[in-house]
């Protein structure tokens, strides 16, 4: 990935009113166990911000093959995308109010899909709120449908085998917080622990406390500290292929490429002849 991964405040800001074309901007307010997102949405956004459903317009209905954010039909994508008005060539801007970890599965399945000018708001919600932007309330105008004709594939998945030959052969990342890649807690999928050789590494670990990423810099020694660089088979996953996709955007922002298991731990476990590992290695 060469595009930019990342805009400010200051230049969507300036995009949203000086703009040629005005980027599209979406709300993907969602976070696990948090069934409010459109209410949060309607107290309160960016203005002109459309407000896109993770479950129901991000990914296909949950199965045990797929996981619990399985990627979604691509005709039905298509038919998401034009219904938020988008056009070829029309940037698009996201956002949530959670650091990025749930709109970058907007940001890297738009990217999948062939959008190539997908940023992340860096910073979300919080940092426009900090720059003392205005925001506004209530549902907008419906936008005029696109006309955007999606090419999916672009960027690269794993199934379940892949996953596993990346983890034995390359780098494989969990992006689930470190106690449940050990398997002490797991109150949301089938089973605890993680994929066999998989490395832990936090999607949090990717932000700074004000919730804006991490420098370039700063997030190319994580990685190669875990080592994933440019040379190296990279892949990622988490719980259901949400927080990896942020995964994915900081390896991006590092200059890294890597490619996300969608259906994650949540296919995984599901699969009772899929190996489950506890702890931390060495085991």
């Amino acid at each position: 990935m060469t595009a930019p991964v990342l805009t400010d405040v200051a230049e969507l800001h300036s995009l949203l009113h000086s703009g040629e074309p005005s980027p599209l901007v979406l709300d993907v307010r969602w976070r696990l166990g948090d069934p409010h997102g459109r209410e949060h949405y309607l107290k309160e956004h960016i203005p002109g911000a459309l407000y896109v459903d993770l479950d129901t317009e991000l990914a296909a209905a949950p199965t045990p093959e797929g996981g619990r954010h399985p990627l979604p039909d691509p005709a039905d994508l298509q038919a998401r995308v034009r219904g938020w008005g988008l056009t070829a060539g029309r940037p698009v801007v996201v956002y949530d109010d959670s650091g990025n970890t749930a709109a970058a599965r907007a940001w890297w399945l738009l990217r999948w899909a062939g959008v190539e000018h997908v940023t992340l708001l860096d910073g979300a919600l919080g940092a426009w709120r900090v720059a003392g932007l205005p925001t506004e309330a209530g549902e907008p105008e419906a936008p005029t449908p696109g006309d955007i004709v999606l090419t999916p594939g672009r960027l690269p998945v794993l199934d379940p085998d892949a996953a596993a030959e990346v983890a034995r052969d390359g780098v494989l990342l969990d992006a689930r917080a470190a106690e449940r890649y050990r398997g002490e807690s797991e109150s949301v999928d089938p089973r605890a622990g993680h994929i066999p050789g998989a490395l832990s590494a936090p999607t949090g670990d990717n932000l700074n406390p004000d919730g804006t990423f991490r420098d370039v810099e700063e997030l190319a020694v994580r990685f190669t500290a875990l080592g994933a660089d440019d040379a190296t088979e990279v892949g990622v996953y988490c719980g259901s292929g949400v927080t990896a996709a942020h995964q994915i955007a900081a390896l991006a922002h590092a200059g890294i490429p890597a490619a996300l298991y969608p259906g994650s731990w949540s296919a995984w476990s599901a699969d009772p002849h899929r190996p489950a590992v506890l702890g931390e290695p060495p085991y």
